[in-house]
């Protein structure tokens, strides 16, 4: 028996053909199939900061950015959020903003839940603060990290103002990731006002396993070193507010 094109299509079968619009829209908001509801399906909050972190000044729109005014709320909503156990922090960052790097930074080291970074690509800049501000630390084998001093773009106007104001503006930086790694004040130092690397610039990066090296992540790995260590820390964290599984 022939089909009649003319006969209507079940309506069933025409919601089976044709995604629904709200998959349509994850698609074209976050390229994503399916998002998965952190309430459900996760307990696992996964944050990623990528291209130049966005501060206090808009950049281009052509520039891939991301805003510190979008983390933060995303944060401070982890940190509240009871069915959220952990985060995963995933790093490909040029660096961008100081002051916001820092605040990005300062606010994953104060979360009370079992938090874990992986540099993929590039962790630069003031992106090496906010790899280090988690719990653990992870690096891809072919990720790098640029450590270099602050530098400021465009007129400067005061000169002796402003270099004490990038000195104290540094100060902080190197404070905050020998605090929250086992890299030595005098070693971060060392690597950030070396000469003749990279591109003849002021400043040293490290790749991978260099990165471990010298103290300043954790461990070399992948996402999936990176979930059962995080998985881990959760299980640790469990143990140690509840106490231990009879």
């Amino acid at each position: 028996m022939e089909k009649n094109e003319n006969f209507p299509v079940n309506q069933e079968e025409e919601r089976e053909e044709k995604p629904s619009s709200g998959l349509l829209e994850k698609i074209q908001q976050l390229g994503q199939t399916n998002v998965p509801q952190l309430s459900q399906d996760s307990k696992i909050h996964c944050l990623t900061i990528v291209g130049q972190i966005e501060g206090h000044m808009q950049l281009p729109p052509h520039n891939k950015t991301t805003k510190y005014e979008h983390l933060i709320p995303q944060i401070v909503a982890i940190e509240q959020n009871p069915n959220i156990e952990g985060l995963l922090v995933i790093l490909n960052t040029v660096g961008g903003d100081v002051e916001a790097g820092l605040a990005i930074s300062e606010m994953l080291a104060s979360l009370s839940k079992p938090s874990v970074s992986l540099v993929l690509g590039g962790g630069h800049s003031i992106g090496v603060p906010i790899a280090v501000s988690c719990e653990h630390s992870f690096i891809a084998e072919t990720a790098t990290m640029t450590i270099h001093p602050i530098r400021l773009t465009g007129l400067v106007i005061g000169v002796p103002q402003t270099f004490e104001y990038l000195d104290k503006m540094q100060e902080r930086v190197i404070k905050f990731v020998t605090r929250h790694s086992h890299v030595s004040e005098e070693d971060f130092k060392e690597l950030m006002f070396a000469k003749g690397n990279l591109t003849r610039d002021i400043g040293t990066n490290v790749v991978g396993r260099e990165a471990v090296t010298c103290g300043l992540i954790d461990d070399v790995g992948g996402i999936g070193q990176a979930m059962k260590k995080l998985n881990e820390l959760i299980d640790a964290s469990k143990v140690e507010r509840d106490g231990p599984v009879q």
